[in-house]
């Protein structure tokens, strides 16, 4: 018998991005019923799909620590405590089917009895026979052992594993895995979450529990009131989803306007050489203070060499906002820079301290489901790397492709960034392009766009030079793509 789920569920059980399927539903391929997605029409749409090839247990694990390149994250099962919770609600589940076919098993029989009662008092009657015969063989037939449901049984065995988190109003859904926190959870699948210290201390990421269970997973210091323990607010940092399906209420940023500035003192985790011009700083903030952020806004950053004046920056963050606490830039050697020419003399050292305010800048992904085309020239790959990863995270877009043009022989300083996206996404594409002058470049580019005769109705951003942006901007007007799907920024 078909089993209907969510469509966040569905790509997770055949292990394809939430947008594929959603063009595949707007294209007809695809039916939905209430919104649910029928298993024996996604078996039929991906009728290889196996365990070990959904990608649920292993695919996500190669995005995140191989193409991030971030330290391995905690893929543990739930705690015991959570794991128990979630087996025993499903227990309940079990037993009330079970209860539910033991009385429809009775019903049955009794009407099977009654019918030969019946049919007993007027024998001449093959009416009373027929019907015996059809409840018999119903009966049967209802009680054979079918083929099982692969995509069912797997959704229930996620169902234990994994907590399915519903946020209200906005409809957004997120996954809760290992011993990860709600916030943690919401954040690395790319939510605009408020949120504050992350320790449980200042209450910023105080939630309401609509429906399902949640356990505490650390010791918090904000004191949530009697009236809002009756009203099911919980932290969403030092909490963790103990039933199987979680609904929260809760807002969401909506934009830019809705990120508050913060000024940060951080220390300097590394400095490393990316190329012999460009190096990667690695800011690192306090547990108690992370930096919220959207991807592809930019801060300042601040550096005090004793005895002389503060020299200030302002750089695109080049890493999601997923990792809120780990953040990243891609420093060119600038002569007019005097925080580049530090860094770039070593006076920058690892745990010298960096002041971040911020953040500013309004180049940030839009809300939609078209597929998504990058174009970068030289450091403009710093925030649209930032996108790229949330853009991942949210794994809403059909496909990403990243057209990456430099302008210098060490301007594709973090190729092999695109080359791990590339193995470990099936939807994702890039093109590396080299010319010395960047209009010109441009104007390569938009040519290599028609080449591959791509779609016209995508979200584009572009990120570079003036005049970089400028000619690519005209030349995806000219052939016809709308205003409001080009998102630029010049630097």
């Amino acid at each position: 018998m078909s089993h209907l789920v969510s469509v966040w569920r569905a790509a997770q059980l055949v292990g394809v991005a939430r947008g594929v399927l959603q063009q595949q539903v707007r294209e007809g391929a695809l039916m939905l019923s209430d919104g649910m997605v029928s298993t024996d029409d996604l078996m039929g749409l991906y009728p290889g799909v196996v365990l070990e090839e959904s990608g649920l247990l292993e695919r996500v694990a190669q995005i995140r620590d191989e193409a991030f390149g971030k330290r391995v994250r905690e893929r543990m099962l739930p705690s015991q405590e959570v794991l128990a919770q979630r087996l025993f609600s499903q227990s309940q589940e079990l037993a009330d089917v079970r209860k539910h076919l033991q009385r429809y098993h009775g019903l049955v029989l009794e009407l099977q009895r009654r019918i030969r009662e019946f049919g007993a008092q007027d024998p001449d009657d093959a009416a009373w026979l027929e019907m015996e015969r059809q409840v018999t063989q119903g009966l049967a037939k209802a009680l054979a052992t079918e083929s099982v449901d692969f995509l069912e049984v797997l959704d229930d065995m996620l169902k234990v594993m994994t907590s399915h988190v519903t946020v209200r109003p906005s409809g957004h859904e997120f996954m809760v895995e290992g011993h990860t926190n709600l916030l943690q959870s919401g954040l690395h699948a790319g939510l605009k979450l408020n949120y504050g210290c992350g320790n449980g201390s200042c209450g910023m990421c105080k939630v309401r529990v609509i429906s399902g269970d949640v356990v505490k997973t650390q010791h918090f210091d904000y004191p949530l009131s009697e009236t809002e323990k009756a009203q099911g607010y919980t932290l969403m940092c030092c909490h963790t989803a103990a039933s199987s399906d979680l609904t929260l209420e809760m807002l969401e940023a909506s934009g830019p306007q809705d990120i508050p500035e913060q000024l940060i003192l951080t220390q300097v985790r590394a400095v490393s050489t990316l190329a012999p011009d460009t190096r990667l700083l690695h800011l690192q903030t306090p547990r108690t203070h992370r930096l919220r952020f959207l991807a592809g806004q930019s801060v300042q950053l601040g550096w005090t060499l004793p005895g002389q004046a503060d020299v200030h920056a302002t750089y695109p963050v080049a890493s999601c906002p997923c990792d809120d606490r780990n953040l990243l830039f891609f420093i060119a050697r600038d002569g007019s820079d005097a925080f580049a020419r530090h860094l770039f003399a070593g006076d920058i050292k690892s745990g010298a301290g960096v002041s971040v305010l911020g953040p500013t800048g309004e180049f940030v992904l839009a809300d939609g489901h078209r597929p998504l085309v990058f174009a970068a020239c030289d450091g403009g790959f710093a925030p649209i790397k930032s996108l790229i990863e949330h853009a991942l995270s949210l794994d809403a877009a059909p496909s990403l492709t990243l057209f990456w043009l430099a302008t210098h022989s060490d301007g594709h300083f973090s190729s092999n960034q695109c080359r791990a996206w590339s193995e470990a996404l099936d939807q994702f594409e890039y093109e590396l392009v080299s010319h010395a002058d960047a209009n010109l470049g441009a104007w390569q580019i938009a040519q290599a766009m028609r080449a591959d005769l791509f779609d016209i109705d995508c979200d584009f951003y572009l990120c570079g030079p003036g005049d970089f942006v400028k000619t690519l901007h005209d030349e995806l007007r000219a052939a016809g793509v709308a205003a409001a799907q080009i998102f630029s920024q010049s630097l």
